[in-house]
């Protein structure tokens, strides 16, 4: 039985052992049937370049690995610092290791068992090599060990120095250069035998991800920390001495120009990121995609121009050096022109600055898809249509007085002091240093007046604006408590292609289309791999931002702001609505314009953030060069208008345009003068008035200038105005029964300049709730002219007359009788 047993476990341990051979000897035939040959360097395939064309499919804009272009040189052409920055980067322990770094197997092993994915293969330079030589990048344990074997292979036939020879003479830099030579010749304009110390840890830099730390591309500051990293660690393996090393990071490289064989430079490598990070770096460069764009490369070479044209202006005017375009269809959300700054190759500016740091001018960035500017009064019309969503109306009125709006704070005086620089304190400018007095919404926002588009920001409320402008496609605003009421004069950062998109919104009435750069993408045998299709929400009803754009589109409403410039926004057959933007201090000047189809907007300024010179904000700096490029690209746009908003009414003289406001209770008038809180509560401001507005923390902030206001315009204000109203008067009376008007004022606009000698041309459109029976006209509380019939509920008013004599600033008035000799008035301010 021993015996037995004996023989019965020998047998056992035998078969076992002959099934290992057996698996091992199918599982090495099945790994070695495909092998190729590590001798065969030069029969490799050539993979298939990918290629990127316009709309139209038929101009080519660039193509990813087209034939690869390498020079191999021989190894004592190959400069000591270029091994020695190879060896420092990717693989320190080359000389004292096998074909394979134990090691670093391990370290990739504890790493892709910690994330449970392989991310990291610990592969050494003869790995590498084997790898781009022969394999794919695909990460599985097949191609690993596929690569294990013909490194072991490589090292069998080639020694060290033949084999890292190889590899510099083989691996990719980029684009469809491959080899040391090749990238020396594209990066520097040289023979790699001349490349110094610096310029050597640069190229090693490139070559984990050359897309990625291109040189002409987006991430030259990533790549410039990686080369001055290449160095520190070629100074601890003791190739070059401390002295050496920090000479080198202090050198200022320069580039070669990038070659000439792309079009619409920033457009084509945001596409390339965009494939890259869908498909993988290595797909695209071997898999022969065709690419058909959105780009109209007619509209993309004006854009060019124009960019160019206005930065060079600019740069010579107001030390400028840089500026940046995006047009879209409206309709499509598809992008028809980018540029990303005035020359993709042009070289940085001022001369020797270094780049990433201290440059004006850098042409591989791309400000349009990645610079996060300020975006200056360009936010406005998100807080404007939010109040709207909430029941303001652009007839509301508010007072464009000097306001301080750090509530309860004793270090910010409500009387402003505009050399208090307490940076506890918030009391901004107008741009215009004047101020307006009472001024309705519209105009407001027409004018861009900066205090009260604060207050409407309040009103509106700073988490709902955000909102709104984040469902309109700004993605970039997520930091909520550093902004404030800042917002709405550019308090946070924004991307000019997010801009762009987010006003096509209002083009478009509220419905957001997909911003999209790409029309089709197909494969080497013709599928479709995706393809546009025009995905679309809407995001807000149609008539809020139907306002914005009457508002935008109205030329005698922006004249009084854009004054000599005017002319530049006019394109005859083409209703164009647009909104300029400027910091404080001059670092970004923005334009936005748009017909109902046809969006465009324009950056101008510094790359490095420094400020442009006199007064060099969006009037003078970015709406020529928007302007040269719409008067050409509009041409072929079909004309179209925007939709006209309906008249509106509400049972609140302050959001009917109302400022010098009477109530009549019990027979008796209460004329009042306060601003917006006093009679609406900010949440819901055709609600009922609010029985303690003084509970609202910035009503004695807005409250106190205008009663200074009122005080100083109007003789009896002290003796007729602001009486104490019955307790909870107003809201006790029977709303259905109250009257009111709106007055649009054609001409004169409020806030115009008048003459003596001058005769004022009065045209008003007047609509009440109620039969009109008398119109009274009157200039400082003079009766100008009245007329009593009967008109119905709406009624033009046409008058010309002389003034007798006119104040530094004064009050028409229109008064407004019902058949029983009610009456209701509204005013608008005028300057001597």
């Amino acid at each position: 039985m021993n015996i037995k047993n004996k023989l019965s476990k020998t047998n056992l341990v035998f078969l076992i052992i002959l099934l290992i051979v057996a698996l091992s000897l199918v599982f090495y035939i099945f790994i070695m049937k495909d092998l190729p040959n590590p001798s065969q360097f030069e029969n490799r395939k050539i993979a298939e370049s990918t290629r990127i064309y316009d709309r139209t499919g038929e101009v080519l804009l660039y193509e990813i690995h087209g034939d690869q272009k390498r020079t191999v040189i021989s190894p004592e052409d190959i400069p000591m610092s270029a091994r020695q920055a190879v060896l420092a980067i990717e693989d320190q322990t080359f000389y004292d290791h096998p074909a394979f770094d134990i090691k670093g197997i391990i370290r990739a092993f504890i790493s892709n068992l910690t994330n449970r994915k392989i991310a990291q293969g610990g592969s050494t330079i003869t790995q590498q090599l084997a790898k781009n030589s022969f394999l794919t990048s695909e990460k599985t344990i097949t191609r690993k060990i596929k690569e294990l074997i013909l490194a072991i292979q490589l090292e069998q036939k080639y020694n060290k120095d033949e084999i890292l020879n190889l590899y510099l003479n083989q691996s990719p830099f980029g684009g469809n250069t491959y080899g040391i030579q090749a990238a020396s010749q594209a990066f520097y304009n040289k023979n790699a035998e001349d490349l110094d110390i610096a310029e050597s840890a640069l190229l090693a830099s490139v070559l984990q991800a050359p897309t990625y730390y291109s040189p002409w591309g987006t991430r030259t500051k990533e790549l410039f920390d990686r080369k001055d990293y290449v160095l520190d660690q070629m100074k601890k393996l003791g190739f070059i001495t401390e002295k050496e090393m920090e000479a080198a990071q202090k050198e200022v490289l320069k580039f070669a120009p990038k070659s000439t064989g792309i079009k619409a430079p920033h457009f084509v490598l945001a596409i390339q990121e965009y494939l890259n990070n869908k498909y993988g770096e290595s797909f695209v460069e071997t898999a022969g995609l065709k690419v058909i764009t959105t780009l109209d490369w007619k509209m993309q070479q004006l854009a060019e121009q124009a960019v160019k044209d206005g930065a060079e202006r600019n740069r010579d005017l107001y030390q400028g050096y840089n500026a940046a375009l995006v047009a879209q269809d409206g309709a499509t959300g598809q992008v028809l022109a980018l540029v990303g700054s005035k020359d993709y190759f042009g070289d940085p500016e001022p001369e020797n600055c270094q780049p990433g740091k201290d440059c004006r001018f850098e042409g591989n960035f791309n400000v349009a898809t990645q610079g996060l500017r300020q975006p200056g009064s360009t936010m406005k019309p998100f807080a404007y249509v939010t109040a709207f969503q909430k029941g303001y109306t652009p007839s509301t009125m508010l007072f464009d007085l000097p306001t301080e709006f750090a509530a309860s704070n004793p270090s910010c005086p409500l009387n402003v002091d505009y050399t208090n620089e307490n940076a506890e304190c918030f009391h901004p400018q107008n741009f215009d240093p004047e101020f307006k007095g009472p001024i309705d919404l519209r105009n407001s926002l027409a004018q861009s007046i900066n205090i009260t588009s604060v207050k409407t920001l309040y009103l509106a409320g700073l988490n709902e604006t955000l909102k709104t402008a984040s469902d309109f496609g700004i993605t970039t605003l997520t930091e909520k408590n550093r902004y404030g009421l800042s917002l709405v004069l550019g308090g946070g950062e924004v991307k000019l292609i997010d801009l762009v998109g987010a006003y096509s919104v209002f083009a478009q009435e509220g419905v957001k289309h997909q911003q999209t750069m790409i029309l089709k993408i197909s494969d080497s045998k013709n599928q479709t791999l995706e393809e546009y299709k025009n995905t679309n929400n809407r995001v807000m009803d149609a008539k809020y931002p139907i306002y914005i754009n009457d508002i935008l589109s109205d030329i005698e409403a922006r004249s009084a702001l854009l004054s000599s410039s005017l002319s530049l926004t006019l394109f005859p057959g083409h209703e164009v609505a647009m909104k300029t933007g400027t910091t404080n201090d001059y670092r970004d000047a923005w334009v936005v314009g748009y017909t109902p189809n046809f969006v465009v907007g324009v950056w101008a300024g510094n790359n490095n953030n420094d400020a442009m010179q006199k007064q060099g904000g969006s009037i003078l700096a970015a709406i020529p060069t928007w302007s040269a490029f719409m008067r050409e690209a509009i041409k072929d746009i079909s004309p179209a208008t925007f939709s006209k908003p309906e008249p509106i009414l509400t049972k609140k003289e302050v959001l009917n345009g109302g400022f010098d406001i009477n109530f009549q209770i019990g027979g008796k008038n209460y004329p009042q003068i306060h601003d917006i809180l006093f009679y609406v509560n900010k949440k819901d401001p055709q609600g009922p008035y609010p029985e303690n507005p003084q509970n609202d923390s910035q009503f004695e902030n807005w409250e106190v200038p205008v009663l200074k206001w009122a005080r100083e315009n109007i003789s009896d204000f002290d003796l007729n105005y602001n009486k104490p109203l019955p307790v909870g008067a107003l809201n006790q009376t029977d709303s259905s029964d109250t009257q009111s008007i709106d007055i649009s004022w054609i001409s004169p606009k409020n806030g115009e300049f008048i003459k003596t000698v001058n005769s004022i041309a009065v045209n008003a459109e007047i609509a009440a709730n109620f039969e009109i029976n008398k119109i009274e006209l009157y200039l400082n509380d003079v009766l100008i002219n009245s007329w009593q019939q009967s008109f119905g509920k709406k009624a033009i008013l046409l008058h010309n007359f002389v003034p007798s004599a006119v104040e530094s600033q004064n009050m028409l008035k229109v008064k407004v009788f019902d058949p029983i000799g009610n009456s209701l008035e509204k005013s608008i301010i005028l300057f001597k």
